[in-house]
Order: structure tokens, then C-alpha cells, then sequence
């Protein structure tokens, strides 16, 4: 019998950066309009948003992420910075 063993990679497993993603209620020439891109991308444009908008921002994923072991299909303030805390850095591949 093989014991199963719990340990953080289950309660976040790895993040499909790539997925599809749109951020919501963010500026976007003048206009307050979604935009799709990558996970990746959308949470990187959220960094660099004022405050206003980071707290107004809505990011939706392609497919729910998983975070500590809750399931997200949505996120906003403290969800994205926590996704924000993940994001690869620029030498890491995929």
C-alpha cells in the first residue's frame, strides 16, 4: 500500500500562466473596458494599476484556479495579490 502525502503543491498546484484571462473595470484609453489576455498578463497589468483601480478590478480566468486550496473561478484585491505573489519571473520558463 502507498501512503499519500499532503503537502502545499496539492493546496496550490502549478498555475497555468497561459490560460486566457480578462481584468475588468480597469482603464483602458480613457474607458473603463475588460481586457483579455493571459493570466500572466492580466495579473502583471494589475500590478501596475493605482489603487482605485486595483480594488475595483475584477480578473477572470479561463478555467477556476486553485489557491491555497480554494478553488477561484473570479478574483479581486487580495486574490490577485496573492496570484501576483506567484507570478514566474522573467528567466523562468513557461
Amino acid at each position: 500500500m502507498t501512503e499519500a502525502t499532503w503537502g502545499d503543491d496539492v493546496k496550490t498546484p502549478e498555475i497555468d500562466w497561459r490560460m486566457s484571462a480578462a481584468l475588468e473595470n480597469v482603464p483602458r484609453g480613457g474607458e473603463d473596458v475588460a481586457e483579455v489576455t493571459s493570466l500572466e498578463g492580466a495579473v502583471r497589468a494589475w500590478t501596475v494599476l493605482d489603487s482605485a483601480h486595483r480594488d475595483a478590478a475584477i480578473l477572470t480566468p479561463e478555467r477556476a484556479v486553485l489557491i491555497d486550496g480554494a478553488s477561484h473561478v473570479s478574483l479581486t484585491g487580495d486574490g490577485i495579490a496573492a496570484l501576483a505573489e506567484r507570478l514566474p519571473s522573467a528567466n523562468d520558463e513557461g
